[in-house]
């Protein structure tokens, strides 16, 4: 009798919390995009040559600096833009590797949308001033964290290491090797854990004195070293053609680049536009070294380059207007389809030769900076939860890359210590258990096991 008492207590110790077992809700899955992938000098979407025919979108511009993927608010009214557009890519320049993207990245698969990702912010980048010096443990830290909050989905069509960070001044290619260094480190960190082999590429900015340099620059040196692809920002052509702005000259000059080549910002505002750019991007004057491009910009700020305008305050989850280029962007996109065929690209791939230090390029190896030791256990461990947009920030930290024939130090200085900065943005906290059930559950063993030993 004791024990059935016993027993009985027990069970009715275990009955206090007894419920229905909890069901963890799971999102609804994405659909699944076909990958994008290089062969050659172009992108393929299985079998067939994809073209980027898409748009840059960073609501309420670089100074807002928001994730517009992590709010629903701000990326449904705008995926349905992008549908009534027409584009296939959009590239998102800030996001915030601590959030959530699941439902605006479903939303844009099911829109058949891929997107391009800018994997620094501002407070988690290569400073021009101090390359070496930004080049530490936490910034990659949040660049691999970036890697992990997006390679999950099939719609990620590729990382940007850097934008424009080489300009028109010289010293600026000095942070080369460390931009470099980066784009190696991200395609270091996929590979080894485990993800699909997901393109990283530079954007860079188009300064007629070093655009080829910097093209050659980052297709040079080992596969483990070289680009997946080169993109770069033009604004030459303003509503002129093919051969006023240039372009057929820079078509001579990318002839048998090794890699895939496009445009990540385009749109100059110097004339009303038409948006003539997409008929030269998809002929075959252009198909055998481009890939197509991104239409500067989605929505209207300062700059005055946008086609939509989101009303309302800094959240930018106020309503859209559609501006005047917006029909016009999408009527160019729709008289100007993506060619059928293969576009006449290089089927194979083929490293250029390093530039060499001249007047313009003051870059004297091709030696690349070793990356930082701390920053190696995340290859093996993860990159941990990532900062977010408004943690501490990279720029002064100490956990910097050794000196090298690569790399060349810089004069900052530092206002803290780099490892507890980032093990500070890894650390996860455990809840702590609801401590309710077992007091209750204790009590009731305890009472009626005294009444079960007076039986």
């Amino acid at each position: 009798m004791k024990t059935a008492a016993l027993l009985s207590a027990i069970a009715a110790a275990n009955a206090v919390h007894a419920g229905p077992t909890a069901t963890l809700r799971s999102k609804p899955r994405a659909t699944e995009l076909e990958p994008i992938t290089i062969t050659g000098n172009a992108f393929f979407k299985g079998k067939e040559r994809f073209y980027i025919r898409g748009i840059d979108y960073q609501p309420g511009g670089a100074s807002a600096n928001i994730d517009p993927l992590a709010d629903t608010k701000v990326c449904k009214p705008d995926i349905a833009n992008f549908k009534k557009l027409g584009v296939n890519v959009i590239r998102v320049y800030s996001t915030d590797n601590s959030k959530d993207h699941d439902e605006c990245m479903n939303e844009l698969a099911d829109a058949g949308i891929y997107v391009v990702l800018d994997a620094n912010n501002p407070k988690y980048s290569i400073n021009r001033n101090d390359p070496h010096g930004s080049y530490n443990t936490p910034y990659l830290q949040s660049v691999f964290a970036t890697i992990d909050a997006f390679a999950k989905y099939s719609n990620t069509m590729a990382f940007f290491s850097g934008n424009e960070v080489i300009h028109d001044l010289l010293n600026t290619t000095l942070t080369a090797p460390y931009v470099k260094a980066t784009d190696r480190d991200m395609r270091r960190y996929i590979k080894e854990r485990g993800y699909r082999k997901i393109p990283v590429g530079y954007s860079a900015a188009d300064v007629t004195t070093n655009r080829m340099q910097t093209a050659q620059y980052f297709n040079c040196g080992t596969d483990e070293e070289r680009s997946d692809f080169f993109a770069f920002n033009d604004y030459s052509w303003c509503s002129t053609d093919f051969v006023t702005s240039g372009w057929d000259k820079k078509v001579k000059d990318f002839e048998g680049y090794g890699i895939p080549l496009f445009l990540s910002e385009y749109g100059c505002i110097d004339n009303p536009r038409d948006f003539g750019e997409i008929e030269a991007l998809m002929h075959p004057n252009m198909t055998h070294v481009y890939s197509g491009g991104l239409m500067y910009e989605y929505s209207m700020e300062p700059n005055n380059f946008g086609i939509v305008k989101i009303k309302g305050g800094v959240d930018q989850t106020g309503e859209r207007e559609e501006l005047d280029e917006f029909e016009a962007f999408a009527a160019a996109l729709k008289k100007w389809p993506a060619p059928k065929d293969d576009g006449g690209y290089t089927k194979t791939s083929s490293a250029s030769e390093c530039p060499t230090k001249d007047a313009n390029w003051d870059v004297e190896s091709s030696v690349l900076p070793d990356i930082p030791p701390g920053a190696l256990k995340f290859f093996e461990e993860g990159a941990g939860k990532g900062p977010g947009l408004d943690g501490p920030g990279s720029q002064w930290a100490v956990d910097q890359a050794s000196e090298s024939e690569g790399g060349q130090s810089g004069s900052g200085t530092s206002d803290g210590d780099s490892e507890s900065s980032s093990s500070a943005a890894m650390r996860s906290t455990v809840p702590a258990l609801d401590k309710a059930p077992f007091v209750i559950s204790g009590l009731v063993v305890l009472f009626t096991m005294v009444g079960a030993a007076a039986l």
